[in-house]
C-alpha cells in the first residue's frame, strides 16, 4: 500500500516581520498538524512559496520539516523548477535530507510539450532514486500533462504518483484508468478531493488542511473507508473555508486565516504576493468563525 495516502497538509512557510523564515513558526505549525491527524507534511510546495525562497532558503525548510517530524508522518519535499538541472539539485538534497518522497511540478512558464515534460520527470528520476509525485496544476504552469503522459511516467519505477490540480474528475478518471494499481493519485483541490477518493484515488494534498486539518484527515479517513455518509457530512462543513482559501491568490488567504487564528506571528506572504485587502479579510474572518475556528 502507498504511504501517499489520506490528507497531506500543503504546509505554508511562515516569515518573520523582517521577511525571514520564522523557524518556531514553522516548527509550531507542524507540530498543530501532527496533533490533529494530519497524515503528511508537504514543504516547500506552491503554498510554501517556494518560488519566492532562496536554495538556502529552501533546504533549510525540508530539513527543518524532516528534524521536526521525526518520522510520525511521511514528509514529501516540494522539488519542482522549470530548470530541469534545478530539480535534480532540489530532489538530491530532499533525499540526502532524509524525505520520504518529492512533489514536482511540472516545469512552468517554458510550457514544454508532453515529450518534454516525460523527459524532464524521467532525467530527475533516473538522477535520483526517491519515490517521485508528479504536480499537474495547469492553472499556475500553463501546461497541462495529459492522462497519457501521466501513465508513461508511471512506468518509471521511482515515480510513484500525481498530485492532480485540474479539478477535472474525467481527467483524474482517465489517470486512474491508465495508470498502475498501485500507483497514488492525490487531489490537487480541496473540493474534489472526496470526490477523488470515491473514484479511486487516494487522498489529497491540501491547502484547507492548514487551518482545518483534523476535519480534513477526518474526510479523507471516511472516504478511503468508505463511509460516503460521513465524508459527505465533513466535505458540506468544510466547502465554504475551502472557498475561502482562495479568495485571494493561494497561499495569501491560508497565511492570513492562521495570522487570525493565533497560530503565526506574521501573515504575510512574500512580494510578489501581498497581504489580503480589508474587504476580504472580513470575508475570511466571517468563514472561519461560522467553522468555529477563531
Amino acid at each position: 500500500m502507498t504511504k501517499f495516502r489520506g490528507a497531506f497538509v500543503a504546509i505554508v512557510t511562515p516569515f518573520t516581520k523582517e521577511g525571514k523564515l520564522d523557524e518556531k513558526g514553522l516548527k509550531d505549525l507542524i507540530e498543530f498538524q501532527i496533533k490533529n491527524g494530519t497524515h503528511g507534511i508537504v514543504p516547500c510546495g506552491t503554498t510554501g512559496e517556494s518560488a519566492t525562497l532562496s536554495h538556502e532558503e529552501h533546504h533549510r525548510v525540508v530539513e527543518l520539516t524532516i528534524k521536526t517530524v521525526k518520522g510520525r508522518v511521511p514528509v514529501l519535499a516540494g522539488t519542482g523548477s522549470n530548470s530541469t538541472d534545478e530539480s535534480i539539485e532540489l530532489t538530491r538534497h530532499a533525499k540526502k535530507a532524509g524525505a520520504d518522497g518529492a512533489l514536482m511540478i511540472t516545469p512552468y512558464y517554458n510550457k514544454p510539450t508532453q515529450e518534454g515534460l516525460y523527459q524532464h520527470f524521467k532525467a530527475v528520476a533516473e538522477a535520483v532514486n526517491i519515490p517521485i509525485i508528479l504536480y499537474n496544476v495547469p492553472s499556475r504552469t500553463s501546461v497541462n500533462m495529459l492522462p497519457e503522459t501521466v501513465a508513461r511516467c508511471a512506468k518509471i519505477k521511482n515515480i510513484v504518483g500525481v498530485k492532480e490540480a485540474t479539478a477535472d474528475l474525467n481527467q483524474i478518471s482517465q489517470v486512474i484508468r491508465l495508470c498502475p494499481k498501485d500507483f497514488a493519485v492525490m487531489s490537487g483541490d480541496d473540493f474534489t478531493s472526496m470526490a477523488t477518493v470515491a473514484i479511486g484515488g487516494t487522498g489529497v494534498i491540501s491547502v484547507t488542511s492548514n487551518v482545518a486539518p483534523k476535519d480534513m484527515a477526518a474526510m479523507i479517513d471516511a472516504a478511503l473507508a468508505g463511509d460516503f455518509a460521513k465524508a459527505r457530512k465533513l466535505h458540506y462543513k468544510l466547502f465554504p473555508l475551502m472557498g475561502a482559501m482562495f479568495i485571494e491568490t493561494n497561499p495569501t488567504p491560508a497565511k492570513t486565516a492562521l495570522g487570525l487564528m493565533g497560530k503565526i506571528k506574521n501573515s504575510d506572504p512574500r512580494l510578489p504576493l501581498y497581504k489580503m485587502n480589508d474587504a476580504n479579510v472580513e470575508k475570511l474572518r466571517k468563514v472561519l468563525a461560522a467553522s468555529g475556528l477563531l
